[in-house]
């Protein structure tokens, strides 16, 4: 039986795609990473999913806002959770971006080297406010060792994208994002080549 475009990818199926990589990329780069740092990473990887959880209002549009800036969030924030919140984007935009898109990095101003060190100091200085934090706290182990580890979790997130062409023509976050706005069939079934499975739930038309 055939597929209708106007069915939705859930929330679990991406979440089930990603952590399946994300397990596989582990394997086959046998990196040290915690069971639950990886469903920290496959999270990540789905939550990005939506462009609007990447990019942000800028005064140029919408786009990615600069590490300096985000970084600047954190140290003038006035409150506890701002500066958590902050700290949190940082480090995971640094991660996504410099596992995802290095080679992007270096047709920039910056390279991945910088990424690295923004993105691992802002897990550490996490990680060490989780006395201070309940949130924090539940999650301190998992930012202490993206801090520690964040190299090999780029590595990691490199490898899910090698395997999933998320980085050439087939783009997944772009192929999904098309495939929302149109319900093109095409989109829909690049998609299922990768292995995300849409599911029957329909989707509205305007």
């Amino acid at each position: 039986m055939s597929e209708s475009p106007d069915q939705l990818i859930t929330d679990l199926s991406v979440e089930a795609y990603f952590s399946e990589a994300v397990q596989a990329a582990i394997s086959s780069r046998q990196a040290p990473v915690s069971g639950e740092t990886a469903v920290y990473l496959s999270n990540l990887l789905s939550g990005f999913l939506n462009s609007e959880q990447l990019y942000e209002a800028t005064p140029d549009g919408i786009g990615l806002r600069p590490l300096a800036m985000l970084y600047g969030d954190a140290v003038h924030a006035t409150r506890s959770g701002e500066r958590i919140r902050a700290l949190q984007r940082l480090g995971d935009v640094a991660l996504f971006i410099s596992g995802l898109f290095a080679d992007s990095l270096s047709r920039s101003l910056v390279d991945v080297d910088y990424y690295i060190a923004m993105g691992g100091n802002a897990y550490s200085c996490l990680a060490d406010n989780g006395r201070r934090s309940n949130y924090v706290k539940r999650l301190r182990e998992v930012f202490a060792e993206l801090a520690d580890r964040f190299t090999e979790c780029v590595d990691v997130l490199a490898e899910v994208g090698k395997q999933t062409n998320m980085r050439n023509d087939n783009d997944i976050l772009r192929l999904y994002e098309i495939w929302l706005a149109s319900g093109s069939r095409r989109a829909l079934e690049q998609l299922q080549a990768m292995g995300i499975q849409p599911v029957g739930l329909q989707r509205s038309r305007h």
